[in-house]
């Protein structure tokens, strides 16, 4: 498995991690496990969770159960920031929220020190540079290693950077944003400002919510089993007929080249400097094992520049 650093850190991970969304939800600890392991051997180092994963704490949970000595072989990210009880005061980046959280996610979690500690989305409320103090003293009492966001406009990273630089404080070394061949929003603001950071791109929904895994065609219902299938309203926005043939035109472009759709969605996300690991979720082990040889696939100039073609018709 190909490792790529994270930012301007001295960590290292594969270039296809493990989201772990699925363990408290979808799947319960016994389902879970085989998933877990699965990517412990297939060479997968970065294990993406967050607070809210799982009803609110089930994910971390699990990963703490599970890892066990295995802990200290992968780089564990979790999130902190959504609402944690239905009446939303346990949320926000707030000083005093930030350290109810993390000691919270360190319990569940059963270990000592975090990776990258994210913040799933801005707050509003408090001003960035109290957040950024709060993580410093995070980062020096060892329980931190590195600051990550999620969700926060470009202009708001930019921000963010500048003020952590000019306090002399931790500031983020990765982006957390939706980003694959069909939503490609982030190139126009957000990865400039990342590179101009030096940051890392994890992206989540590689596979656009699962419509490039190749299950799905033009003109056929999503398969009852699968991800869009059973999902929300809001997920079946990707089952517009735009996307179904901006799909469509990716699949054949792939299979003439001899690989699938799903190869393709993660060797090209693989092929973005900015880019350090893909986040895939999965429910089953055979899903693990797939997606993480899914990036190897070196794509040309040639056939970069025909996939943008393909994706902007």
């Amino acid at each position: 498995m190909q490792q790529r650093p994270l930012g301007k850190s001295d960590i290292t991970v594969s270039v296809v991690g493990l989201g772990c969304n699925n363990f408290g939800g979808r799947l319960d600890l016994e389902a879970s496990r085989p998933v877990i392991h699965a990517a412990l051997d297939a060479g997968i180092t970065l294990f993406d969770t967050a607070d809210t994963y799982g009803n609110r704490g089930g994910s971390e949970t699990i990963l703490g159960q599970v890892l066990g000595a295995r802990r200290k072989d992968i780089v564990l990210a979790t999130k902190f920031g959504k609402p944690m009880d239905d009446e939303g005061k346990r949320k926000g980046a707030s000083p005093t929220y930030i350290v109810e959280a993390v000691h919270a996610s360190l319990r569940r979690l059963k270990t000592d020190w975090i990776d990258l500690y994210q913040l799933h989305a801005p707050d509003p409320e408090t001003p960035i540079e109290e957040t950024l103090r709060t993580v410093e003293t995070l980062v020096r009492s060892g329980k931190v290693r590195y600051f990550g966001v999620s969700n926060m406009p470009a202009d708001q990273v930019g921000h963010t950077c500048r003020q952590a630089e000019a306090l002399s404080l931790s500031g983020p070394i990765t982006c957390q944003d939706e980003y694959s061949l069909l939503r490609r929003g982030m190139e126009t603001e957000l990865r400039p400002a990342m590179e101009a950071a030096q940051l890392s791109l994890l992206p989540f929904f590689p596979l656009a919510n699962g419509l490039l895994s190749g299950k799905y065609r033009v003109g056929e219902a999503a398969p009852a089993d699968t991800r869009l299938g059973i999902a929300p309203p809001y997920v079946q926005s990707y089952l517009g007929d735009e996307d179904r043939r901006a799909a469509e035109r990716l699949r054949q472009f792939a299979e003439r080249q001899g690989h699938s759709l799903l190869e393709l969605a993660f060797s090209w996300l693989a092929a973005q400097p900015v880019v350090a690991s893909v986040i895939a979720g999965a429910t089953k082990a055979e899903q693990v094992r797939a997606n993480s040889m899914a990036a190897a696939w070196r794509l040309s100039a040639d056939e970069l520049a025909e996939v943008d073609e393909l994706t902007r018709t």
